[in-house]
């Protein structure tokens, strides 16, 4: 059984006051470790998701850069198949000039083949052994005999000559239409890279957009876990300042005691209680205090 404690009537009242604010500290102080464990839990929840979405934002910005360099490749395969194009379109012209003088070498009449102008004098000789015609007719079918005949002379003089010319001819309307199939292929490749450049873009933005979706994300999520920090931050605070008030409560209640022995010792110095006992009785009144009020302070985080 403790020796009965040696505080006047206002240390016992100051004891209970203090009794009674060290309870309702540790019952606040209770509440606040409870409260606090779930919120750390949600931070570092949050802290993984954003993690985890800066990490598939990696991805999209990886494939941007990809996507941005075929853009640029493209670009210009576009403008180097635009150079070709414009100079074959110069091929094309030159062709046609090269087709127009060639064309114009030789008049119609002049490009008659000699194979056709000796069908057509065996035609008029036939006509002339198997009809009979009248004089003036006669002698204009004569005539034109002797024409063609002229003509098929020249026309075997010069037969080389027209040949070769055809030849040239043929060459040159193939040349045409050679560079016109190349303006046309050149033309179909720089659409198709255009084309394809402006999918490159699409694209682009198709996965800015997601990864801007994610960037929103990560933010949002960065604004939760601050408010929630913010809040375990501030009852950080409240646990801090309730444990420095329960240490003080604790450190007023040795104080009490350790004056209370001091005045004891004092009085009963010639009367014969000895210092152990003052000792123990004002330990003991300061274990009742702390068992009373519950002190937990520094207890779980």
């Amino acid at each position: 059984m403790p020796p009965r404690p040696f505080l006047s009537d206002q240390e016992e009242r100051d004891e209970r006051e203090d009794r009674n604010r060290l309870r309702t500290l540790d019952a606040r102080l209770d509440a606040l470790h409870r409260q606090r464990q779930p919120l750390n839990a949600d931070i570092q929840r949050l802290a993984a998701e954003q993690r985890a979405l800066y990490d598939r934002r990696q991805a999209p910005q990886d494939l941007v850069e990809k996507l941005y360099r075929e853009h640029g490749e493209l670009g210009r395969k576009a403008a180097e198949l635009r150079t070709q194009r414009d100079r074959a379109r110069t091929k094309v012209d030159e062709a046609l000039i090269r087709l127009r003088e060639l064309r114009l070498t030789f008049a119609p009449g002049e490009r008659v083949r000699p194979e056709n102008l000796k069908r057509e004098i065996a035609e008029l000789e036939l006509l002339q052994q198997t009809r009979a015609v009248p004089i003036d007719e006669e002698n204009a079918l004569i005539a034109r005999l002797r024409q063609r005949s002229q003509e098929l002379k020249t026309a075997e003089a010069r037969a080389g000559l027209v040949s070769e010319h055809e030849r040239q001819r043929k060459e040159a309307e193939a040349a045409v239409a050679a560079a016109r199939a190349e303006v046309d292929a050149l033309g179909a490749a720089m659409a198709e890279a255009r084309s394809a450049r402006d999918r490159r873009m699409v694209e682009i933005r198709e996965t800015l957009e997601g990864a801007g979706a994610l960037v929103a994300e990560m933010r949002a999520k960065g604004r939760e876990r601050a408010e929630l920090m913010a809040r375990v931050d501030a009852m950080g605070r409240e646990i801090a300042d309730l444990e420095r008030e329960g240490r003080r409560l604790i450190g007023a209640a040795r104080a009490r005691r350790e004056e209370s022995r001091k005045t004891v010792r004092e009085f009963t110095r010639h009367r014969g209680p000895t210092a152990d006992l003052l000792d123990t009785a004002a330990e003991a009144q300061l274990a009742e205090l702390m068992k009373r009020g519950k002190v937990t302070l520094g207890g779980s985080s």
